[in-house]
């Protein structure tokens, strides 16, 4: 069953921006990890943190939100998620915080170049010249030389792809299951799969590096929690520039805490990229109330 909510724009604003400072607080907090630390079990701490936190919110919420009956779909969502995430976190942990960032906005020039393929959709003209443009940006920005491109860069565009797959899966889940379901398959889905790398690389924690994981975990889960509830409250043509303030975070981050000074070429690419992906978001104007479906 579903209840109309009113379009409340400023919040959506205001959620979108907090998640964009959480997000790059996430990322921020797992630089301070010692070196010793496994990647796979940041991503099993990462998955297991928001496989606990949404657990407990449908416990005290509504209980039945644990099933489903298409949990094939769920399945294949996690998976996709996992992916997502490895690619993520391995990005930012080989990049600058500002070019890392600036990639992760590619996912949308990825969604207007195959919603052709997957959704038989017409971009038409217009979108079709600012996505080629868009990626040209990201040429730009990464540093591109001839054939020879970073491992990172390859890393943070993969990442991207990925969230693109995940958008077109939200289409179909979004039409049956609940948010609160969908993130707990993920964190469920996550935790399994990162579960063998994590014990086969065990390595003793120190309670440092064991409160980082924890604050880092805790932070991804509540990011996606304000994402999502921003765009229950705001219309999506509305809300299409705040995400980008994340790039913003990140460069004001990389430069205070690690030194790190953009080039011009990341400045112009990631110009390049935040005008393109808007130019190729189709706007239009949107109900007068949304669709919201209660926990």
């Amino acid at each position: 069953m579903t209840t109309a909510t009113d379009i409340n724009n400023p919040y959506g604003a205001v959620l979108l921006i907090a998640a964009a400072g959480v997000f790059t607080a996430d990322v921020t907090v797992l630089r301070h990890l010692s070196p010793e630390v496994p990647f796979a079990l940041i991503i099993f701490a990462r998955s297991l943190s928001q496989l606990v936190i949404v657990a407990l919110w449908i416990a005290v919420q509504n209980p039945v939100l644990y099933r489903s009956a298409r949990w094939p779909r769920l399945v294949l969502r996690g998976v996709t998620s996992l992916v997502c995430w490895w690619l993520y976190y391995a990005s930012f942990q080989t990049l600058e915080l500002g070019l890392a960032s600036t990639l992760t906005f590619t996912s949308s020039l990825f969604v207007v170049a195959m919603a052709p393929f997957v959704l038989g959709e017409r971009i038409g003209a217009k979108r079709g010249v600012t996505t080629i443009v868009g990626f040209a940006g990201v040429l730009i920005a990464s540093g591109v030389s001839g054939f020879t491109v970073e491992t990172g860069v390859l890393l943070g565009l993969g990442s991207a792809f990925a969230a693109a797959l995940l958008i077109f899966q939200n289409r179909v889940l979004a039409r049956s299951e609940h948010t609160a379901t969908i993130m707990f398959w993920i964190g469920l889905v996550a935790t399994v799969g990162t579960l063998p790398g994590a014990v086969t690389g065990w390595t003793a924690l120190t309670l440092h590096d064991a409160l980082l994981l924890l604050v880092a975990g805790t932070l991804g889960t509540v990011g996606m929690l304000f994402t999502v509830e921003a765009y229950r409250f705001g219309e999506v043509s509305a809300l299409a520039t705040f995400p980008y303030v994340r790039i913003l975070f990140a460069l004001a981050v990389g430069y205070f805490l690690f030194d790190e000074i953009a080039s011009w070429r990341e400045i112009l690419g990631a110009a390049i990229i935040v005008i393109c992906g808007l130019a190729a978001h189709e706007y239009r104007r949107g109900p007068k109330r949304l669709s919201r479906e209660p926990l």
